[in-house]
């Protein structure tokens, strides 16, 4: 595909990445030169400096014949700008534009058939909300990924002692768990993949991906450690967009205090939030955590703009008691060299988004993508196409058909029923087939089983 990506910050830096390593023909926007040099001494891509939302500039960008805009600056008026001008000059068949601002996301009049036309609206913090939101509502994981509107998850956790299956074969869990019905997608020890089988052991310190039912999640987590008790306590550090739709979205359910610098801002958010106690001060003052009872938080949440304010602070909470740290880390080289240690679970804004992206960059029918281990690994959700004659899957029996090595399907969903994957399973035309691919490159291959040949035509 030929794509136009305009802004040249984190999210749009990663997204180049990801894009170029699949063989795309990318170009990467932005009015900052010396951005634009670092991205082009690392990746097989065209650069184009200037103001993305002006007609010349896209136009030089190759706007004539793109087949995709992507629009992800800072400014939420330049990128909707740049979604009409590409619409109203160049024709281009797909616009994606990023929205930060709750002020233009709330009115959805403004985009579609009658405003701005932006095909699909993609809000970072409103992502970053929903995936803290459920490593909080399932207490001890790593990642919680839906499919198919929820009734299938995809969950990571960290095997250890103590945990029933840790130490014993895979096939165990069948044995162990007769009713319930749960597949093991891949699993990683000390960063190497490994692909399940039924005489895998599982070792303390591994990180499991499975998917099950929503419904049997809870279940399988016992299996793998020790089930915590559910989160009561939240303090999230930082006011900003992040900070206030989280505590938005938890302060029904949860005990929750909110911690910002700013004193207009904490007048806006004691406004506008119900139930959450905004805190007016600073996160790494250790004599206010400890006068906010920091010893008794169940989940510390720092979520500020500034990386090494998240890291400080976390790290002052863990130490001084906090059971759970969850620290926002925009800066993608930090993630690694953080999580697991004192700080429980790292999120990364633009890994969070970029699975939101790819759903539309995806050839054949892709309902939802979702990128895992930095990039690495990814999550699909696929619908099957077509009959026995036009397609490489339908009508095929699991173990029939050949999936590229690395790869492993999970489950399909039928008219709103889940099949976890076994071999005798056949898959039907319009089943919702969920992948996991430990090795990303593979995603063409995957892609080809799932278009349809001619014949259905």
């Amino acid at each position: 595909m030929k794509i136009i990506i305009l802004g040249a910050g984190q999210v749009g830096g990663s997204l180049a990445e990801n894009l170029a390593n699949e063989a795309n023909d990318i170009t990467v926007v932005d009015s900052d030169g010396v951005r634009l040099r670092e991205l082009q001494d690392r990746l097989d891509i065209r650069t184009v400096q200037g103001r993305g939302s002006y007609p010349t500039v896209l136009r030089q960008a190759g706007a004539d014949d793109a087949d995709m805009l992507i629009a992800v600056t800072n400014s939420d008026e330049t990128n909707m700008v740049a979604c009409q001008v590409a619409y109203s000059l160049f024709k281009t068949p797909t616009k994606i534009s990023r929205i930060r601002a709750n002020a233009y996301l709330a009115r959805k009049e403004l985009f579609g058939e009658t405003g701005f036309p932006v095909d699909v609206l993609i809000s970072p913090e409103h992502l970053v909300t929903q995936h803290i939101t459920r490593l909080i509502e399932y207490p001890g994981t790593l990642q919680v990924l839906e499919f198919s509107k929820g009734l299938v998850r995809l969950v990571a956790i960290r095997a250890t002692e103590g945990g029933p299956l840790v130490g014993h074969e895979l096939s165990y869990l069948r044995t162990h768990m007769p009713r319930i019905e749960t597949r093991v997608a891949a699993i990683f020890r000390k960063d190497r993949a490994i692909m399940p089988q039924g005489s895998t052991v599982i070792e303390d310190g591994d990180e499991v991906f499975f998917i099950a039912g929503a419904d049997h999640i809870r279940s399988v987590m016992s299996e793998l450690q020790p089930l915590e008790r559910p989160y009561k306590r939240i303090f999230i550090c930082g006011g900003g967009n992040i900070g206030q739709r989280l505590a938005h979205t938890l302060e029904g359910r949860y005990n929750v205090r909110l911690l910002e610098r700013d004193r207009e801002r904490c007048v806006m958010l004691s406004e506008n939030l119900r139930k959450t106690i905004v805190l007016e001060g600073n996160a790494a003052n250790k004599d206010l955590l400890l006068e906010e009872n920091i010893e008794n938080t169940d989940v510390f949440c720092a979520v500020t703009n500034d990386d090494e304010a998240n890291i400080m602070a976390s790290l002052l909470a863990k130490r001084l008691g906090a059971r759970k740290v969850l620290t926002l880390i925009n800066n993608p080289d930090y993630v690694d060299l953080i999580q697991g240690g004192e700080i429980d679970v790292a999120i990364s804004p633009q890994q969070t988004t970029i699975g939101s992206l790819l759903t539309h960059v995806r050839r054949g029918d892709v309902v939802s993508v979702h990128s895992l281990r930095r990039g690495a690994a990814e999550a699909i959700e696929a619908v099957a196409h077509g009959d026995h004659r036009s397609s490489r899957v339908v009508g095929r029996r699991l173990d029939e058909i050949k999936l590229p090595t690395g790869t492993t399907i999970g489950a399909i969903v039928r008219d709103n029923e889940v099949f976890i994957a076994h071999d005798h399973l056949r898959i039907e035309p319009d089943d919702h087939v969920i992948l996991f691919l430990v090795d990303k490159t593979r995603i063409r291959e995957v892609e080809k089983l799932f278009q349809v040949g001619l014949t259905f035509f």
